[in-house]
């Protein structure tokens, strides 16, 4: 039998060298940790802990929330949602120069929190609101930075499949709280984004737009609450303890679904269209979770978590030091990782290292999500940012440049929400999901 230190080099070769030579990162993550188990227990035994392994990873009643609220987002945006919250969004702040582009960022914001998916949202929203810019003579550089930068406010207002993700992987930290901590870094997401937006409407001498008649702005909105309400339903079910999360992803399903039909925007014969689209996207979430269950074991079992707190803590012993570093690292984690099998691989390495220092397993999730979201706008990876230039029918180098004062603004607000823990935490203690 190999020692701890000779498997854990096994699995920290072998995976990077399969994802430089273009093997898919669940599929490196997987053959890397057979491999490293293989040597522990030989192909019959390592054969059947792996299974074990995997089946403990995918045997979570939370993760039955995923391919429903998957499936939510993908309705959403067939069913007409996204142009309502746009209107919605345009008839509040007609007032701010560029509003398009401030409608833009609301109406992400909005998107996201009934989505849950940014990705959903940079599409949904951009490719609604463009044409629309387009029209009214708005630089499309500016117009798609500003799309892309704020799409993934959605992925910390709850719904949010990343947070789920996060309490499978730090052993149990409650959604309800995770969901409810996500609002004001959220928010906080979105009106940081309104910062740069504004300052590049006045540069180019972009005006407000003309206010509607009050009978138009009545019915614009009484057209999106209905939309708006599903936020009201899914979060208040959570949080008042009607429904679990679970349950709440599978009533948001239904409401979409109802709601779609009423504005007829989707038929019957869409649906399987839409339930073969979630299959392909939840299967490939639940695989990168079934994959990682096995290499959590392998690291523990090498004491890997062990060594890199180790090696961190004795670089300083300052706290703030520490979280900055780690802030730094997972900031590039992000630029070459999708947010899922990053937070599974690194939540239980870094997690330990953050309670070390006195924070809570809830802000420290909203941490590393909030990291991670900066990841999903910045090249190479950056799922976020290639959607959103491919709706703009753009190239990425042209939207890197109007870009850069987002970026700017989003890892100052990333200091703020690491060390301003309330901000964070106040909402889950207020709503009594934590003491």
């Amino acid at each position: 039998m190999a020692n701890a230190a000779d498997i854990g080099l096994i699995m920290l070769i072998s995976i990077p060298i399969l994802l430089a030579i273009g093997v898919p990162i669940s599929i490196a993550m997987g053959i890397g940790s057979v491999a490293a188990m293989t040597t522990i227990f030989g192909f019959d035994r390592m054969a059947i802990t792996a299974a074990q392994r995997v089946f403990a990873g995918i045997n979570s009643f939370s993760l039955l929330a995923i391919p429903f609220f998957v499936l939510a987002g993908i309705i959403m945006t067939n069913g007409g949602i996204a142009q309502r919250l746009i209107n919605f969004a345009k008839a509040v702040i007609w007032f701010i120069p560029g509003a398009l582009i401030q409608t833009n960022i609301v109406a992400n914001m909005l998107f996201g929190a009934i989505s849950g998916s940014g990705v959903a949202a940079a599409a949904a929203i951009g490719g609604a609101i463009g044409p629309q810019q387009k029209n009214e003579g708005y630089d499309p550089n500016v117009a798609a930075a500003a799309n892309i930068a704020s799409a993934p406010a959605g992925m910390l207002i709850p719904p949010s499949n990343t947070f789920i993700i996060y309490s499978l992987a730090s052993g149990g930290a409650s959604v309800a709280a995770l969901f409810v901590a996500g609002y004001g870094p959220g928010i906080l997401w979105g009106l940081g984004c309104m910062i740069p937006a504004m300052f590049f409407a006045r540069k180019a001498g972009y005006k407000s737009e003309k206010l509607g008649s009050f009978k138009d702005n009545v019915k614009i909105t009484v057209d999106a609450v209905p939309s708006l309400f599903l936020i009201f339903v899914v979060v208040g079910g959570i949080i008042s303890g009607i429904f679990t999360p679970t349950e709440a992803s599978c009533i948001a399903v239904v409401y979409v679904t109802i709601l779609s039909f009423l504005y007829r925007t989707i038929t019957v014969n869409m649906i399987p269209r839409f339930l073969l689209a979630t299959v392909k996207t939840t299967s490939m979430i639940i695989f990168m979770i079934g994959v990682s269950a096995i290499m959590g074991w392998i690291m523990a079992f090498a004491k890997i978590p062990n060594i890199i707190a180790d090696s961190l803590l004795s670089i300083t012993d300052s706290p703030i030091l520490i979280m900055i570093i780690m802030n730094f690292v997972m900031l590039l984690l992000g630029c070459v990782m999708d947010p899922t099998p990053a937070i599974l691989i690194f939540a239980p390495i870094f997690l330990p290292i953050a309670m070390s220092l006195g924070f809570d397993v809830v802000h420290f999730g909203v941490l590393m999500v909030f990291n991670l979201c900066i990841g999903t706008i910045t090249p190479p990876v950056g799922p976020i940012l290639f959607v959103g230039c491919r709706i703009a029918d753009l190239k990425i180098e042209q939207v890197v440049k109007p870009m850069l004062p987002y970026f700017l603004i989003l890892c100052c607000l990333l200091m703020v929400v690491t060390f301003v823990p309330e901000i964070s935490l106040a909402l889950p203690r207020l709503a009594g999901l934590m003491n």
